[in-house]
């Protein structure tokens, strides 16, 4: 996932989730699972709050929910606690160490009859990257990373990744504060898996990279949004989810996927090994995977979603068949992240401390 919550959505979130747990059990249990209590462990502000409400009024469970800003800090925790959370939405590259590592239940297919109905077919073909057989995860929300631009800032239209290193745009770039996405984009560029451990292709991304660097205005997360959307750079490397929410902001603004190609990203539902509330997992993810149930969640986070029934109850039209909300996965060259291993993921933070250092 590649959003955080802002102060105000936070205060909103948490009043409502507190609301949740003090409340107890209401609503008829009409769906499977039934009464008692799920544990849900998911991304800032991804998710409408109403869901949850109409969840726990229509099943009687007791929603204990909880945010995370990182895979990172997710996995940390679970680590610590195997227990401690039922359902989790992590990304792409998590699933697979979470699967690696024995931390997941394997899914009863039989059990999610509206997620294998309503989840488009490509999107579970991408999910085959990071789970083999689409045996652990459902996928929730997905996007493309790729530019931003001003398009009354830059002089012609920008379709690849070496506008990052046009020096006309010195001081007016901004680049993600991610390992993962920033290295993709070197890498692409030369023709490279984004997940090789070749460290002779590594070196010669990290130093393209550090040669880059005086161009750059910052390394940022959430502030390529705000920033791009105040006129306070010309490009930006950004999600596709946050690139739908500046342009309605700043109909100048620009997002294209560089023809070098870049990189898909998944965040799926999974249940944990040590989930205590299996079939109230089960019953949040298909209630999730309710067309209109996702519509909703769409049209609060902006983030794509891959159930096709919900896509089709988009009313603006332009919308639905945005490019950048639902870009035909097959014009473009993308690639998922995929968990390098211990030793990888220290090889590539190693890497990305001399970029940052330097």
């Amino acid at each position: 996932m590649k959003k955080k919550m802002s102060r105000f959505s936070a205060l909103l979130m948490c009043a409502a989730c507190f609301a949740f747990m003090l409340s107890g059990c209401g609503g008829s249990g009409g769906a499977q699972g039934g009464a008692g209590e799920l544990r849900v462990f998911n991304w800032g502000e991804y998710i409408d709050p109403e869901v949850i409400a109409e969840f726990q009024e229509e099943t009687g469970i007791r929603v204990v929910y909880e945010e995370f800003e990182t895979n990172e800090v997710m996995y940390a925790k679970l680590a610590q606690d195997p227990s401690a959370y039922d359902v989790l939405c992590p990304s792409d590259y998590m699933i697979s160490k979470l699967i690696e590592q024995d931390m997941l239940q394997e899914l009863d297919a039989s059990r999610l009859t509206v997620a294998h109905e309503e989840i488009g077919d490509s999107y579970w073909k991408e999910s085959e990257g990071f789970d083999p057989g689409n045996k652990y995860s459902v996928p929730y929300c997905w996007g493309t990373v790729g530019i931003l631009y001003n398009k009354t800032m830059v002089s012609e239209p920008v379709t690849s990744w070496s506008v990052l290193w046009d020096e006309q745009y010195a001081g007016s770039i901004l680049m993600q504060d991610s390992v993962r996405d920033a290295m993709m984009i070197p890498l692409v560029m030369n023709g490279v898996s984004m997940n090789t451990l070749d460290e002779a292709e590594l070196e010669k991304a990290t130093q393209m990279l550090i040669e880059q660097k005086p161009l750059v205005q910052a390394y940022v997360v959430d502030q390529v949004r705000d920033k791009m959307i105040g006129n306070e750079a010309a490009i930006g490397v950004i999600y596709s989810g946050e690139a739908i929410y500046t342009q309605r902001e700043n109909p100048d603004l620009v997002y294209v996927i560089p023809e070098e190609g870049s990189n898909v990203w998944i965040d799926s539902w999974v249940i944990t090994n040590g989930a205590k509330n299996v079939d109230n997992a089960y019953a949040w993810i298909e209630y999730m995977s309710r067309p209109e149930v996702a519509l909703k969640n769409f049209d609060y986070i902006t983030y794509s979603t891959p159930n096709e029934g919900a896509r089709a109850l988009i009313e603006d039209e332009a919308i639905r068949n945005s490019e950048i909300a639902f870009p035909d996965l097959s014009r473009y060259k993308l690639e998922t992240y995929v968990y390098l291993g211990e030793e990888g993921d220290a090889l590539y933070n190693d890497y990305w401390m001399r970029i940052k250092s330097e």
